[in-house]
Formats: C-alpha cells, structure tokens, sequence
C-alpha cells in the first residue's frame, strides 16, 4: 500500500512503511494484523487512546443528526464547548477551527488588531506551525530558510532567559510563548520565566499567549499546563487532543482581554463543526481530576523508567510530554522500536520524545520500557 501511496500523495512526510488500519485503546493495528503499542498517540492527540468510547458515542451521535451548518447560525455543539472551555479557563471567548497552525494564525491576527502593533516576540527552538504566519514566529531556522521571506516583525529571545525577553520587545503586540517547547526538544519553561514574560507583556500592552496546541488537554497534568506556571495569559491556541484525533482547533481570549475582533475579522468555514465539537465536548468531560491525576503518577512513573534506560543522558519534560537526550542520533532508535512494535517520536537529533494516551497503564510502561531497553541495550 505505502508503495502506491508514494506516487499519489505528496511527500511531505518521511513516512514510516506501516499502514494502519484500526486502533483500540493503547495499540495501532498495521495492514498485515500486526499490534503496535502507542507511545506516540497520533503526536500527542489521541489523548484518550483510540477509539475512546465517550468522543466515540458523542461523534457517531451527532452524526446522526447534523454535520455542518455555518458559522452563519449557531450549533448546540459548538456553544456547548465553548462553555465548557470558559469554564477551564476561568472567563474566555472562543474561536473555533480546523487545527493548531490555524489557531495560531488566528491569534497573530487578533493581537495585531486588539493592539495595533505589528511585532511578536518568540522564544528560539519554538514551533508553532507552517502556515507562514505561524512559520514566522518558529524558532527554527531549519524549517523557515527555504520559505523566506515571512511575516516581518518576528523577534526571538531565549527560552527561561529572562534578560533576552526585554532585548527583543521593541513594538511587540503578542508574546508567544509554549510552556513545553515540544517540537524543539520537551523543554519546559519555568515559572520565573513565564512571570516575567506575563510582566512584560503588561508594560507593552501586549498579549500573552500561551500555545498550548501540544501540551493542552491533560498532557502535562493539569488541563492547561499554564496552570503550573503560576500565570494567567490573555489568549491561548489548543488543538491536537481536543478532540481526540478529529480536526479541531481553537483560540481562546480572556474575558478582560475581549472585543479585539468584529464581526468580519476573520473567520474558518469548518470551524466549530458538530460533529467534532460533540467529540471534544466528551473530551473535555472525560479530562477530570482523576484523569489529571492519573497523569501526573504515569508520567513521574514513566519519567523514572525512561533515566534508568541505557544510552539515556537527560529526561525533561511534564506530565506524559517527555524526552529523552540520548547519546546517539534518535532517529535510528525510532526505526528499532518500530520494528520492535513500540511507536515513539523524535524531536531533536538526539532527543526521543514520548508522547502516550493519557490512560496508559503500568503494564503498557512496563512493556515500553522493556522494548527500549532492548533496543538501547
């Protein structure tokens, strides 16, 4: 199949030859009935594990009765989210689209409109998409170089570098900002840093936003993993887990920071889709404080068996958002594990990235761990 595959779709992705076909819960099913455990989740977004029975009942439910109608009109669904995610977030307006790049496309847009200034600061090692609004403001110069020019405006400081953040803020609207670079290699940022980029940000009259397309949703152990920095930013980008593996992706603005947008400004023609917005109205139901919980004690558990592997240098990370410095290229060890029947992620050259459903279990850690452990060994 992936043969055929290579003719017809873009090759836009180096992909692994392995085709999937089903998934229950922890594990990936290839074409050829082989099981793979999934430490992987989809790149962090099938959070649940697939084929959850919650998302599952409440898609194939609206299904059943309506799948698109228009921003023009409301759906049940869309409002329904909306509230549940003000609730989380403590006061907050949303715009509802189709992935995380957008979502942050959205929030360039509307800080720029909310505070008439053009520039935005970003953190270097920072990814936040490739759209080229979102591309602008990614801290690699690896994926920018072949298409510049971008957005100007763009400035970088340096992650949990507090002198760099003031260095770079000359006519900034929008402070950009993941609490776990995830992409740039699981780097968490710390509470000092967050503070003083919130600080920042109010002496501007900027917005702070916290892109939390990665690390939302329960990833790192709280529903937003701003809540374990200690700050509350204006706006906020979700998207992978929202909803389980279905395309959604959303910017949420706080109460206080409201009215930047009018009707016009701008807009997603599939955003806040039924369907999709029942799914992740389960989602959000189902990332309770035991979930988070449970969260926390598999990734300190998993954290723990991952230091103890061979080869393994450094373990950083939050919750299940982890890595692994390694002291070899990440990418061959990768290949092994799939081989292996284990799916893991890079992110980095030497960086191995873990990203399981949040309901793993000890039994699915152990059997991770021992599938390293061989292929480290």
């Amino acid at each position: 199949m992936s043969a055929v595959l290579d003719q017809a779709v873009l090759p836009v992705y180096p992909r692994a030859g392995v085709t999937f076909v089903e998934g229950e819960g922890m594990w990936l099913v290839g074409d050829d009935g082989r099981r793979y455990l999934d430490f992987a989740a989809g790149i962090a977004v099938v959070g649940l594990g697939h084929r959850h029975p919650a998302p599952l009942a409440a898609a194939h439910e609206q299904l059943d009765r309506l799948w698109h109608a228009s921003n023009l009109y409301w759906t049940e669904p869309m409002g329904e989210l909306a509230a549940r995610l003000s609730q989380r977030f403590g006061g907050a307006q949303a715009f509802f689209c189709n992935s995380g790049a957008e979502a942050i496309e959205a929030a360039l847009k509307y800080a720029r409109k909310a505070t008439g200034k053009t520039g935005v600061l970003a953190l270097e090692g920072s990814f936040h998409g490739r759209t080229l609004g979102a591309l602008s403001a990614t801290g690699q110069p690896s994926k920018r170089a072949a298409f510049e020019p971008l957005v100007p405006g763009v400035r970088f400081a340096t992650a949990n570098d507090v002198d760099s953040l003031r260095t770079a803020a000359d006519d900034v609207g929008l402070i950009l900002l993941e609490p776990v670079q995830g992409e740039g290699g699981v780097h968490p940022l710390t509470p000092a840093f967050a503070a003083a980029a919130a600080e920042l940000a109010e002496e501007l009259g900027a917005l702070l936003c916290f892109d939390e397309v990665q690390t939302g949703i329960g990833r790192t152990g709280t529903f937003f993993a701003f809540q374990q920095l200690g700050v509350q930013p204006q706006l906020v980008t979700l998207a992978k887990a929202l909803a389980n593996g279905l395309p959604i992706g959303c910017l949420l603005v706080a109460d206080d920071a409201a009215g930047g947008f009018a009707p016009g400004d701008h807009a997603s023609t599939f955003g806040g889709n039924p369907v999709v917005c029942a799914a992740a109205c389960a989602v959000c139901d189902a990332v309770d404080d035991a979930l988070l919980a449970s969260v926390r004690a598999a990734g300190e558990r998993l954290a723990a068996g991952v230091a103890a592997l061979p080869g393994v240098l450094e373990v950083r990370g939050r919750g299940l958002l982890l890595a692994a410095e390694l002291d070899r290229e990440a990418a061959p060890v990768v290949a092994a594990c799939l081989d292996a029947g284990l799916l893991v992620l890079s992110a980095g050259e030497r960086v191995l990235r873990l990203t399981p459903p949040l309901v793993v279990g000890p039994d699915h850690t152990d059997l991770a761990l021992d599938t390293l452990r061989e292929v480290l060994a």
